[in-house]
């Protein structure tokens, strides 16, 4: 029994010393079908860095995002997407490519992403872009483009974003595109480029929601007056893409490099350029005026009745029926754009863009809306309530006139009794008399400035004014010899 312990004990020391299989001694599971030195996570596949000079031939078919980037790949071989049927993203930049081929994206139907930065790609065809339908973004900066066909972005009817700075485009045709429909397209970057033609009234016919997105900074643009204006104005509107570059945007004074003037630094340049042929190259839009918490309602307003009709909101969101993201924005079976609450985050340029088989072309409406919270209403005025309070008040002041005793003021005449004499018939010293209802004190003030001399006479309260021969008067000797001077005077 003994030897049985000791051989248990020596089988469990030596399963401890070997370790398990999800011990650290073995390494971890690859991913079935995951390239060598790749990482695979879930649908995630990262190759890059690793200096490929061809994809390598297996590929997850569950991958979503593909990253190839930071590589050496020169070429890209027709349906080499093909098994990866759930593919939404796909990075190649910073590459060797050169060029693309007919077919290269036929099978990703489903990609919503497609980064083609910093390669070395000097042209699009026609087809290079085929199959990618459902394609919102593409990133095609830092290469050396030179040409775009005419149809090179035909069929990316989806295509919101689109990225062409810093290559080496000359011009660019802002009348179809290239096949894009301005109806989605929310972005387009030419900034960085060669960019000497541009057609102006083909850059103000854009729709105001693709201007704000319009980056055409770094460009040897002409110093045309009428551009100017145009910039100018869009300046002054905030469209982000020209306020956020400002101090880039230039343009050339003599059609060479050493005349680079910027357009908002030094606008002494065209001082002598007339507004008036740059006023008919843009319809002004029209300012609605909206209250906090109240209902707005806009109209996309067409010549004649439209297929399609999608709103881009401030923030420049795509609305199409039934709304915003949010809820907050209604797009109704009419087209017309409906807000029922109306909150600060709804001011700014709301455009409609109206497409269809009877429109000669598509035509947009904007709208600038600006949104003020609503002035406090008044209290309500009671008419019975102040009748009656200015009733109570008419009566107080009535009662109190007629019943309040008048205020006891100082009359002068007992300021001058100090300084004047007193004429009685009664001598003041018999107080045993009494004054008799005819004999008066009289109040005379003596040698007064501006008098001359003369008496003046004060008149007491019970002065009789039948009798006044009864009234004898005392003066000093100053005012009786300005009297004797003056004549004799009768009383």
């Amino acid at each position: 029994m003994t030897w049985l312990m000791l051989l248990g004990a020596l089988l469990c020391m030596l399963r401890v010393g070997l370790g398990t299989p999800d011990s650290e001694g073995f390494p971890p599971r690859t991913p079935h079908n995951c390239p060598h030195k790749c990482i695979c996570a879930a649908d995630l596949l990262s190759c890059t860095g690793l200096g490929l000079q061809d994809v390598p031939a297996e590929l997850p078919a569950a991958t979503a995002d593909l990253d190839l980037s930071h590589n050496a790949l020169q070429r890209l071989r027709p349906g080499w997407l093909a098994p990866l049927f759930q593919l939404r993203a796909l990075h190649l930049g910073h590459n060797e490519l050169e060029a693309l081929g007919r077919g290269v994206f036929a099978n990703a139907s489903g990609l919503r992403l497609l980064d083609l930065s910093s390669n070395a790609l000097r042209a699009l065809g026609r087809h290079d872009l085929d199959g990618l339908g459902a394609l919102e973004k593409l990133l095609l900066f830092n290469n050396r483009l030179v040409h775009l066909d005419k149809h090179a972005f035909h069929g990316l009817s989806a295509l919101s974003h689109l990225y062409l700075g810093c290559n080496e485009l000359a011009s660019f045709s802002f009348d179809h595109l290239y096949g894009l429909s301005a109806t989605h397209l929310l972005t387009l970057d030419l900034s960085s480029n060669r960019l000497v033609h541009i057609s102006i009234p083909e850059l103000a016919a854009l729709p105001a929601f693709l201007k704000n997105g319009l980056y055409l900074h770094n460009n040897p643009l002409p110093c045309d007056c009428r551009l100017y204006h145009l910039l100018q104005r869009w300046h002054q509107r905030g469209l982000s893409a020209v306020r956020d570059f400002a101090r880039e945007y230039i343009c050339l004074a003599f059609k060479v490099p050493a005349s680079r003037v910027r357009f908002f630094q030094h606008s002494h340049v065209f001082e002598n350029c007339s507004s008036a042929p740059a006023l008919g190259l843009e319809r002004p839009e029209e300012h609605l005026h909206a209250l906090v918490g109240r209902s707005l309602r806009l109209y996309c307003n067409t010549s004649v009745p439209a297929m399609r009709i999608a709103w881009v909101s401030p923030q420049q969101e795509l609305l199409r029926a039934p709304g915003s993201r949010d809820g907050s924005i209604a797009v109704l079976a009419d087209g017309s754009l409906a807000i029922g609450n109306v909150q600060e985050q709804h001011a700014g340029l709301f455009v409609c863009l109206a497409t269809g088989p009877r429109l000669h072309h598509n035509q947009t409406h904007e709208y600038n809306v600006s949104v003020h919270f609503p002035r406090p209403e008044p209290e309500a005025f009671n008419t019975g309530f102040t009748t009656l309070l200015g009733c109570a008040v008419g009566l107080v002041l009535v009662l109190l006139y007629l019943f309040a005793p008048p205020p006891r003021t100082p009359s002068p005449l007992h300021e001058l009794s100090a300084q004047s004499s007193v004429l009685s018939t009664t001598p003041p010293d018999a107080p045993s008399r009494k004054a008799s209802v005819h004999k008066h004190v009289v109040f005379l003030e003596p040698g007064r400035r501006g008098l001359n001399g003369r008496v003046q006479l004060a008149v007491a309260e019970e002065f009789d004014l039948c009798n006044p021969g009864g009234l004898q008067l005392k003066a000093g000797s100053e005012s009786a010899s300005s009297i004797g001077s003056e004549g004799p005077m009768t009383t």
